[in-house]
């Protein structure tokens, strides 16, 4: 089978330390996530989800590895489409790692399918949450997002 991938990487005016958490603690990723929680002890083996502010679970699956604060790797389901559940699990990696006075971020999400919907749709929803994260991290604020892209928050 064919693999489709996505791939976006981003530099951060942050620490390691604090991007991870930042990824990985529910009062974090409200803030740039659209008001949805990650949940989970973060250990290998553990399951994972992300939860909508109503209770909704959005995404699910595993934590396959974990290497504090470097590196995490999730198989992933997505809950809520139908046509992207339908897909199946992808993976998601996510690299940490610090570059002369910021953090380097990459996220490779990929599944074991040619012309996947799951990853067009990641497409589109990993640039304007890393790029949420990376404003909320540098100014303590996160993007407003409206329908045609993002403006400001103040």
């Amino acid at each position: 089978m064919a693999n489709d991938k996505f791939v976006y990487v981003t530099y951060i005016r942050t620490t390691p330390e604090k991007l991870w958490e930042a990824l990985l603690t529910p009062e974090f990723t409200k803030q740039y996530w659209f008001g949805v929680t990650l949940e989970s002890d973060w250990k290998k083996g553990s399951a994972w989800k992300m939860v909508f502010p109503d209770g909704r679970v959005t995404d699910s699956g595993e934590v396959l590895e974990v290497e504090k604060p470097r590196r995490i790797v999730l198989k992933w389901l997505n809950e809520w489409m139908p046509e992207l559940n339908a897909e199946g699990f992808s993976r998601c990696t996510m690299e940490i790692e610090p570059v002369e006075g910021a953090t380097k971020l990459t996220v490779i999400h990929e599944i074991d399918k040619s012309k996947s919907k799951v990853i067009e749709a990641v497409g589109g929803g990993w640039p304007r949450i890393l790029s949420n994260l990376k404003t909320l991290l540098e100014t303590n604020e996160p993007l407003a997002m409206t329908k045609g892209g993002c403006k400001s928050a103040a």
